[in-house]
């Protein structure tokens, strides 16, 4: 378990993919999402296996990412924010996203 302070230190903010590219020679199917978080954070980028989507479908989507973690090296990527998702029946990513139109950079609480 963790307490509320704990939780309270994860920064989930939501952002709106406006670029998706399929990385090159990943050893799975992987994508390099970039991510504007709004004015006060900015663009950032997030590598997802996100094979349930086409990219027409992800342009414009606005996501869940936790963006106070450290950048993480994937392939000749660095993955800047951590995108939220849940495993489908089949194991593969369904992306955590407000169902409602909310302001990007928005924190959850």
């Amino acid at each position: 378990m963790i307490n509320f302070e704990d939780f309270n230190k994860i920064d989930i903010r939501v952002g709106q993919i406006i670029k998706v590219e399929k990385l090159p020679n990943a050893k799975t199917t992987t994508h390099k999402l970039t991510i504007d978080f709004g004015n006060a954070i900015g663009i950032k980028q997030s590598c997802a296996r996100v094979v349930n989507y086409t990219n027409e479908e992800l342009i414009g989507k606005r996501i869940i990412g936790v963006i106070n973690l450290p950048p993480k090296q994937i392939g000749q990527n660095m993955s800047e924010v951590f995108t939220v998702g849940l495993p489908d029946a089949n194991g593969e990513c369904v992306l955590v996203s407000p169902d409602k139109d909310v302001p990007l950079g928005g924190r959850l609480y």
